[in-house]
């Protein structure tokens, strides 16, 4: 194999071996490997020219020691960065809580994780959250008492702290509203707070809501908190001692889950909720008797869930 010399810009790469068994490409990768400048950008100056990558190394007459010259710019020096990388666990906490995406917690104040489960499942909501915004601190609508409408704007500030803080938020003012205007849950044992349940607490919350919010297309707020929350459910009520049955539609705000020894499986649990019994007066038999009320669910809220659904219990 010869050995020739490279003569590039003012520098001089001597005893570089040609394999001429190769294509000339393999030589030219060589020369990027020595100086930067890629193949397709390399001019060899040769015996008859510029080398290409077919041309046939025994055409060339090549001798070892013989000077060739090479024209062509290298490729920019990457540069290493001013600053190496910062992985997210070693950021700030509140840093690291924007780069995940993850909003504020809220402190237990002693025994409310009830009241914080609802605020943090309501505050997941952005159309909930737009109406709030919209709520003003001053305005208040017909027929709107004054604890709703302190309720409703504690709400607001609430979510707001949620929005702009990484950090636990202490929902103590929210607190005060939700006792002034639902007084149970400032039930006391032993001069302390007792546990209360969420369930309880949504409902009264989206109740409150449903009466003090207004879209900016002034629609009722109750139809605009049916349209998020609302589950519309059509019964069947029969009585099978007098053989009586009737419909009935209403419209709820939460399904109950009924867990026994056989249910394994929410479904199962939201299927036997479906199904109660209730006693009242049965105007053939001039007295109260048992009956069964069978319910399926006959639209979800937001139109991309399915809009009927056959759940009737069997």
């Amino acid at each position: 194999m010869p050995t020739v010399c490279i003569k590039w810009q003012k520098q001089v790469f001597p005893g570089i071996e040609i394999d001429t068994s190769q294509p000339p490409m393999v030589f030219k990768t060589q020369l990027y490997t020595l100086t930067g400048v890629p193949p397709e950008r390399q001019k060899i100056m040769v015996k008859g020219g510029i080398l290409k990558d077919d041309t046939d190394w025994s055409t060339l007459g090549l001798k070892d020691g013989q000077k060739l010259m090479m024209i062509g710019t290298a490729d920019e020096i990457v540069k290493a960065p001013e600053k190496g990388p910062v992985f997210v666990e070693d950021l700030p906490e509140e840093e690291q809580a924007a780069a995940l995406g993850h909003s504020a917690g809220l402190y237990n104040l002693g025994n409310t994780c009830y009241m914080n489960s609802t605020l943090q499942c309501l505050h997941s909501v952005p159309e909930l959250k737009s109406a709030l915004l919209s709520y003003s601190d001053n305005v208040r609508g017909n027929g709107v008492d004054q604890a709703s409408h302190s309720l409703t704007v504690a709400t607001r500030n609430t979510f707001g702290e949620l929005d702009q803080s990484v950090r636990p938020v202490a929902p103590l003012h929210f607190l005060q509203m939700l006792r002034k205007k639902y007084p149970q849950f400032a039930q006391q044992q032993n001069n302390v707070y007792m546990q209360q349940d969420a369930e309880e607490c949504w409902t009264q919350l989206i109740y409150t809501l449903s009466q003090t919010l207004t879209s900016e297309a002034s629609e009722p707020a109750a139809a605009q908190m049916k349209e998020l929350f609302g589950i519309d459910l059509v019964s069947r009520v029969h009585c099978a001692e007098s053989g009586e049955e009737s419909s009935e539609a209403e419209s709820v705000y939460s399904l109950k889950c009924h867990i026994s020894h056989d249910v394994n499986h929410l479904h199962e649990g939201l299927k036997h909720g479906l199904k109660t019994e209730l006693e009242k007066v049965s105007p053939s038999l001039g007295r109260t008797a048992i009956y069964t009320r069978e319910s399926r669910i006959n639209e979800l809220p937001r139109q991309e869930h399915n809009s009927h659904s056959s759940f009737f219990s069997p």
